[in-house]
């Protein structure tokens, strides 16, 4: 349940004919009172003796009764409360009921035996909400007092939610990024879209700021994605602000619509986005994330596997850092999100893209971002957009999957850290973040853990036991667990790869699994083959590759890394 508290105004017969009228996209039926302060004031919908002007009058009567230079310059009060689109449609009595107790937790009225309040009126013109007209002048002529009315409607609508089993909403701290109206969202519905344009623009320059070096790259990438944009600068030439617009969402005069940075989320103003650029070129060492890596040659599936591993190293400062870290690892892994659902493939676009839109509200709360911790990560998402789309197969598709796994602990991990500290719209969003993750892992992993599969039923019998010896070993506690997984075949032929690559096993593994915990992850088996094969540098696509034709092609790799010249490799660190 949502209450709003408008703009106060001075005409109550100009509100009044908004609520009974039509609205403005033909949207109002049926409009009706379902209560008023004294319980008997009369109707205009339902009423054909009743005007709106009779009704004003009965509102604004109290004004009568004080002096001219008394009455307050605006002295109409508005509430809007809206219901979630799950929730049940509620009665007139229902909504009567909501009403008196609104207005007699913002101090409008005051239901007590000889209490003196407002006049008022709730009108219903849809199913999903009611509008509360009053006037702030008291039957005794004094003003009603409304110190933190917001805060108390807010109060009441949360004990409504459990008393009448509707969705509970969460305390927000706001930090959220401003809700489309309704006029916002009956334009979109009319125009075909899936979203308002206030929503659109905010994932498109979400992703335009994704590993973006500076101002230059930001507005080229604004351009390229087809945005009409207005910068806003100072008399000196300095550039103070932006907005932009969708070049088909026009006004009534047939004007683009201009939305500033501010207006789309907090953190997409332009002071707020420098505060990014400023921080990487400051280039701060004292990092607890891994250091901003140079740029990744490799293409798309390079790109991958250094995202997975700036989300692997951000873990430890979200779950054991200080705050300020810790909320700078998350907003910039926000960056990756939209980094890799703007170049996926397109069977797992859908679910990336939802996931980066739902993790938007777990990028910011009230703990300010210490800028500078973020480097590894917001490289990572540079890399993401410098490599360009990736293929859905292939050793593209495969390390897609990986870094789709290493992000669902990274966002898991998230939703720990809001929880902990009571940041429940953000602890909420990121689990939703979280669920469209699993969802787009489950379609890039089929085809690398099924050929990964296949492989590992293809192992020799007394190869296969040696390798469950080598899990028993490494992990006693987990290894029937994992031995009595569908992926266990696939952990097989990591294990195979992983000895054919010149590593101990049993010591990888032992790494893999205490390095994070396991408990969250649906299989034990397919979490330890990517961190295996992302920790020893093996290719993740071995599904036309032979074991012999891969060993032969990493010990020539590590005669080529060992040649003179050239530093050692070190293997095993994460």
């Amino acid at each position: 349940m949502i209450p709003r508290i408008h703009k106060r105004g001075q005409r109550t017969l100009g509100l009044l004919h908004y609520l009974y009228g039509p609205g403005k996209y033909e949207e109002h039926t049926d409009p009706h009172l379902v209560a008023s302060w004294d319980g008997n004031a009369p109707d205009p919908g339902r009423d054909g003796t009743t005007t709106l002007k009779q009704l004003q009058r009965l509102l604004d009567q109290p004004l009568g009764n004080i002096d001219a230079s008394e009455r307050p310059g605006k002295h109409v009060w508005h509430l809007s409360v809206r219901n979630a689109a799950e929730d049940r449609t509620l009665t007139d009595a229902e909504w009567g009921d909501i009403a008196r107790r609104m207005v007699a937790a913002a101090g409008i009225d005051d239901p007590g035996p000889g209490g003196a309040g407002c006049r008022w009126a709730a009108v219903r013109h849809a199913d999903d909400h009611i509008h509360i007209v009053a006037t702030l002048v008291r039957e005794d002529g004094y003003k009603p007092g409304l110190h933190n009315d917001a805060a108390r409607v807010q109060a009441q609508a949360r004990a409504l939610e459990a008393e009448l089993g509707l969705r509970r909403l969460s305390k927000g701290d706001r930090t959220a990024a401003k809700r489309p109206t309704s006029a916002e969202r009956h334009k979109a519905k009319r125009q075909g879209r899936e979203r308002t344009a206030r929503e659109e623009l905010r994932e498109t320059v979400r992703r335009a700021v994704a590993g973006a070096a500076g101002e230059t790259e930001f507005f080229d990438r604004l351009a390229a994605a087809g945005l009409l944009i207005r910068k806003r600068v100072a008399p000196s030439g300095d550039l103070l602000g932006y907005k932009v617009a969708l070049p088909d969402d026009r006004n009534k005069d047939g004007e683009p619509v201009f939305y500033p940075g501010a207006r789309l989320a907090p953190d997409l103003s332009l002071p707020r986005i420098r505060e990014r650029w400023s921080a990487d070129d400051r280039g701060q060492g004292a990092s607890t994330a891994a250091p901003a890596s140079p740029p990744v040659p490799g293409g798309p599936a390079a790109a991958r596997r250094q995202a997975a591993s700036a989300a692997w190293t951000a873990l430890p400062p979200i779950e054991h850092g200080e705050d300020a870290v810790a909320a700078t690892c998350i907003a910039a892994a926000g960056e990756v999100l939209d980094a890799l659902a703007q170049t996926s493939a397109a069977h797992t676009r859908r679910e990336l893209r939802d996931a980066a839109f739902a993790f938007e509200r777990a990028s910011r709360s009230r703990v300010r971002a210490e800028r500078g911790h973020d480097r590894a990560l917001r490289q990572a998402a540079r890399e993401l957009v410098r490599s360009g789309p990736a293929l859905g197969r292939g050793e593209d598709g495969a390390t897609t999957a990986m870094a789709i796994d290493m992000l669902f602990f990274l966002v898991t991990a998230t939703a720990h850290w809001h929880a902990k500290r009571e940041h429940a719209q953000q602890a909420t969003a990121a689990s939703r973040a979280a669920e469209h993750l699993r969802a787009a892992y489950q379609a890039a992993a089929v085809q690398p853990l099924g050929a990964l599969h296949q492989r590992g039923r293809s192992l020799a019998r007394p190869l296969l036991r040696r390798q469950a010896a080598v899990l028993r070993t490494a992990l006693p506690e987990l290894a029937e667990q994992v031995l009595a997984e569908p992926g266990w075949y696939a952990l097989a032929a990591t294990l195979t790869d992983t000895e054919a690559a010149g590593h101990d096993p049993t010591t990888l593994l032992a790494e893999a699994a205490g390095r994070r915990e396991l408990g969250t992850a649906e299989s034990v088996s397919d979490v330890l083959v990517w961190r295996l094969r992302r920790t020893a540098e093996l290719p993740i696509d071995t599904s036309g590759m032979a074991v012999g034709e891969r060993a032969a092609k990493q010990s020539t790799r590590r005669a080529e890394q060992r040649a003179p010249g050239r530093p050692r490799s070190r293997h095993g660190r994460s």
